[in-house]
């Protein structure tokens, strides 16, 4: 049975780390902030320079808000993992009582309170400067976050699940995840553009279900309600998986000594 207070004691240890070093909080809100105003300015310059009936704040900006909404999500996991890659702390959280699922709960909602002031801060550059009013996506917004957010921790759980199998110099391999993903979640441009192959694996992806009702509501079309809960239901399913790989490679790493032996720069 899973324990508050063990829970509460993993988001608490990350908000102790902000507090002593608010360096640390920089990077939740300032690259979403850079986003925002890099991509509003180019949104407001194609409005400048094209067809007065087509706008592109919606369509790019709103497209950028809502894949950096993911991209928090995910890093918000794994930076949590990864302070306790930095600072070897492994084998002082595992030695106590704390369970598998208690510490990525704490994960999840370590990343839930750091995605949350990069939204926030996004939603305000983009409503206040770039006057994009989330209004036009109506109540699709709430399922376009929710498989976004699903999606994301369960990213975050398969890049902490290759750092903790591979050791601290597989950290390389997490940061671009969400940049190789983006061509197939056709952020964008509609799946019809890309050649079939990558529209295969497109649709094993949950954020390209949300990009594509996203343009279809943009367009006047309703959001299909299949798509969207086939994105949630794929969301939830890569999240059981990841859970139940991350619980073997530490059952694997916990038989094998490998967490002893974790300063190394590589484990095998």
């Amino acid at each position: 049975m899973m324990r508050r207070s063990r829970i509460a004691a993993i988001l608490l240890r990350q908000f102790y780390l902000i507090r002593g070093s608010p360096a640390r909080l920089l990077p939740v809100f300032v690259w979403a902030a850079v986003d925002i105003v890099l991509w509003g300015f180019i949104t407001r310059y194609l409005n400048a320079v094209t067809s007065p009936d087509l706008n592109f704040v919606p369509v790019l900006l709103g497209a950028v808000l809502f894949w950096d909404f993911f991209t928090r999500v995910m890093y918000g996991v794994t930076t949590t993992f990864l302070e306790d890659v930095w600072s070897r702390n492994f084998l002082n959280l595992f030695a106590t009582p704390l369970s598998i699922s208690e510490y990525l709960s704490g994960l999840v909602l370590s990343s839930i309170a750091t995605s949350s002031i990069g939204l926030v801060v996004m939603l305000i550059l983009a409503t206040t400067v770039f006057g994009l009013s989330f209004f036009i996506y109506g109540l699709a917004l709430i399922p376009f976050l929710l498989v976004l957010f699903l999606f994301g921790i369960a990213l975050g759980v398969l890049a902490c699940t290759l750092v903790l199998r591979y050791g601290p110099a597989a950290e390389w391999f997490v940061w671009p995840i969400p940049a190789v993903l983006s061509p197939f979640a056709a952020v964008f441009y509609p799946l019809a553009t890309l050649p079939p192959w990558m529209q295969y694996v497109a649709h094993l992806l949950p954020p390209s279900y949300v990009f594509e009702s996203m343009r279809a509501t943009l367009a006047g079309r309703p959001a299909s309600g299949l798509d969207l809960l086939w994105g949630v239901a794929l969301a939830v399913l890569y999240i059981l998986l990841t859970g139940w790989y991350f619980t073997r490679i530490y059952r694997y790493a916990v038989r094998t000594g490998l967490l002893a032996r974790y300063s190394a720069e590589t484990a095998s």
